[in-house]
């Protein structure tokens, strides 16, 4: 398998050449700005002691402060966060986000530990994190992480400093200075591009298909309003597999019967409805295809069986390189994750600027402003691809190495 963070610095190069990008910004991005790789002790309820790895690497703040998610997963490696915090900063960057990119974790399986013991094991991780604040490196949640790890980030943060300070750490919920519509930013942001993009193709989405791989935070909430506008749903998909119906599903029922009662898909008594492999899924006939659970679904093995009119990566990596290189020889158009699925890092931007002010929004604003703020992006995006006869992949990136490369140039770093 490639090195994860190699194949980062690949489409790096890539996009820094479709860009004529200044070669000492490349140079610059080719290496975070600092990593930390550090030894987590935890004393279990049981008295004893067990050690574990953690990582927070601090890729680039050109543009602001390091920020990004913490995952709490047992086979987190450090290539894998470095390859983390390059996206992250290209992300926020072709959002017009004023941050770097960060990430972070803990090489650990949540499920083994006690509330009490992944409390802890949480504030050690805060408190050997250096530099750590609003103006240096925030924090977010991610896989393994939710809610309340980060109500405790932020309680810890708050106790070494002494004080009150909500926007030193993201993803929290509102009783402790969270945002409102935080949950569903990240499938709303990708519906906002969905409509752009499908404008673009001269697909009409309400009377469009398509299919949606996930089912959770992401694929629920953009399943649910491409049914709303009028999109049929024929298939979606989870870790127990897909449910396909090519006369469309019920989403709002199923998507209630799993969120109410914790249900998996082959739970589901849907009327009409066939159980089919995430494989097959992936390679149903359909107008818009969004790939949202997993990294590498689309693989060079099956991207020539891919059957949609047009692709956006709702998760983080589904496509790998040589798979978007066979659905670009294809015609096949893809809008790419760092676009896609930038609602979230974007409502966490709203979620630091109401922190920091005390002046909460109210949903509407929320989400008005991500569709402001998202729309732009793709359409940058767009613009871009358009000017340079390149993908939207290598557009997105060459937008965020622009904005990087003006303020390393004013900065004086290149």
């Amino acid at each position: 398998m490639a090195n994860v963070f190699q194949s980062a610095l690949n489409a790096l190069e890539r996009a820094g050449e479709a860009g004529d990008i200044n070669p000492d910004v490349l140079k610059v991005l080719s290496r975070p700005k600092r990593v930390s790789d550090f030894a987590l002790t935890l004393k279990k309820d049981d008295g004893g002691i067990e050690v574990f790895d953690a990582y927070r690497v601090q890729y680039c703040d050109a543009l602001g402060p390091t920020r990004d998610g913490t995952r709490f997963v047992p086979n987190l490696s450090l290539d894998e966060v470095k390859a983390l915090g390059l996206f992250m900063t290209i992300k926020h960057a072709v959002a017009d986000v004023p941050a770097g990119g960060g990430k972070g974790g803990i090489k650990v399986d949540p499920s083994r530990l006690s509330r009490r013991e992944l409390e802890r094991l949480t504030r050690e991780y805060i408190r050997k994190l250096i530099p750590k604040g609003p103006n240096a490196d925030v924090p977010g949640a991610d896989i393994g992480t939710n809610l309340q790890t980060q109500s405790w980030m932020l309680d810890e943060y708050e106790k070494i400093t002494g004080e009150h300070c909500p926007h030193a750490v993201n993803d929290k919920p509102e009783a402790v200075g969270g945002t409102v519509g935080s949950y569903e930013a990240t499938g709303l942001g990708l519906f906002f591009v969905t409509r752009q993009a499908a404008r673009d193709q001269a697909i009409d989405l309400t009377q469009a298909t398509a299919v949606v791989q996930g089912f959770g935070q992401v694929g629920g909430t953009i399943a649910e309003l491409l049914h709303e506008l009028g999109t049929e749903i024929i298939a979606v998909s989870d870790i127990s597999g897909g449910l396909y119906d090519e006369s469309g599903l019920d989403i709002p029922a199923m998507r209630a019967e799993v969120e109410n009662e914790g249900a998996l898909l082959e739970d589901l008594n849907a009327a009409g409805a066939e159980m089919i492999s995430n494989e097959e899924l992936l390679e149903l006939d359909c107008d818009v295809l969004l790939p949202s659970a997993v990294q590498n679904v689309i693989h060079e093995d099956n991207a020539d069986d891919i059957s949609a009119g047009l692709i956006l990566e709702g998760a983080n990596g589904p496509v790998t390189p040589k798979a978007d290189q066979i659905l670009a020889e294809r015609g096949i158009p893809l809008v790419p994750d760092v676009v896609a699925n930038a609602g979230g890092a974007t409502v966490c931007h709203y979620e630091r600027i109401q922190g920091r002010t005390d002046h909460y929004w109210d949903l509407e604003r929320v989400q008005k402003t991500l569709k402001d703020q998202i729309t732009e992006a793709y359409d940058a995006t767009s613009e871009t691809a358009e000017e340079l006869d390149i993908s939207l992949r290598h557009a997105a990136w060459v937008v965020a190495l622009r904005r990087i490369s003006k303020s390393m140039e004013m900065r004086g770093w290149v």
